[in-house]
């Protein structure tokens, strides 16, 4: 198997998907890259969405990188960067089980012995030493207001007033966790301040890149929600139309240290 490479081989075992999660876990069914595979989540565990869709499709993994997955809900991509080669996976999520429940998933798909995962803010609970190739940063980034109105988090909370407070948090704690010549992958949306995040990684990594996109229509009822409304009329958010529909764009952005060095 050529180092991440989508083959046969990664394919989940049915016998591992079969399992069923303990009481208070649901099982839901993840048909993105290395897909299907069942995933057993909490109403308290981050549901994967369609930007950690396109978060999968952009990892590049290289056999024996070290990898972050910094809000990893139900750990699907740190199980999905275990399966591509890396090495060791380290998830963290703010989730009060987070540890139970992707722990849980990633002994369901075979990959256990290479996975750990905590629960905290950010990096905040990773040993000091740990030193990654890749960070995978699957952050909510959507304005506080929002979150709240939209029910797509279980916290009911976002990234900050303009969506963009914590991802920026994170982009300039990501530089003491790279390993030299690390990188991130980065995910923005027009549904939050777009350009202050990016001003960030620029400012903290030697290049930034666009490495996907796609144009997510909104649901009628968030469409029609008073704080969309208002965020887009302050120029916080940015949307377009599709027909009848209002359409938000979801990019990922693959952030390079310089050679030789960590971020900062």
């Amino acid at each position: 198997m050529r180092p991440g490479g989508d083959t046969p081989d990664d394919a989940v075992p049915p016998a591992a998907d079969l399992r069923s999660p303990r009481p208070g876990v649901e099982t839901i069914t993840w048909k993105g890259r290395l897909g299907p595979m069942g995933l057993g989540v909490s109403s308290r565990t981050f549901r994967p969405t369609t930007i950690t869709h396109v978060l999968a499709q952009a990892m590049e993994v290289r056999r024996g990188d070290v990898v972050i997955d910094v809000g990893c809900g139900s750990g699907i991509l740190g199980i999905i960067a275990a399966k591509l080669g890396a090495s060791r996976v380290y998830g963290t999520d703010v989730s009060p089980d987070v540890v139970d429940v992707a722990s849980g998933n990633a002994a369901r798909h075979g990959v256990a012995h290479c996975t750990t995962f905590f629960q905290g803010d950010l990096f905040s609970a990773l040993p000091s030493d740990v030193r990654a190739d890749l960070i995978v940063g699957d952050v909510s980034g959507v304005p506080d207001e929002l979150a709240a109105d939209s029910g797509w988090f279980p916290s009911r909370t976002g990234g900050g007033r303009r969506g963009c407070e914590l991802p920026i948090r994170m982009i300039r704690e990501a530089g003491r966790r790279l390993a030299p010549a690390g990188r991130m992958l980065l995910p923005t949306a027009t549904l939050q301040d777009e350009p202050p995040i990016l001003d960030a990684a620029r400012a903290a990594f030697a290049s930034v890149v666009k490495v996907a996109q796609r144009a997510i229509p909104l649901p009628s009822a968030i469409a029609e929600a008073d704080s969309l409304k208002r965020l887009a009329q302050e120029g916080v958010i940015h949307l377009g139309t599709r027909g009848s529909r209002l359409i938000w764009d979801a990019r990922v952005w693959r952030c390079d240290a310089a050679p030789g060095s960590g971020t900062a």
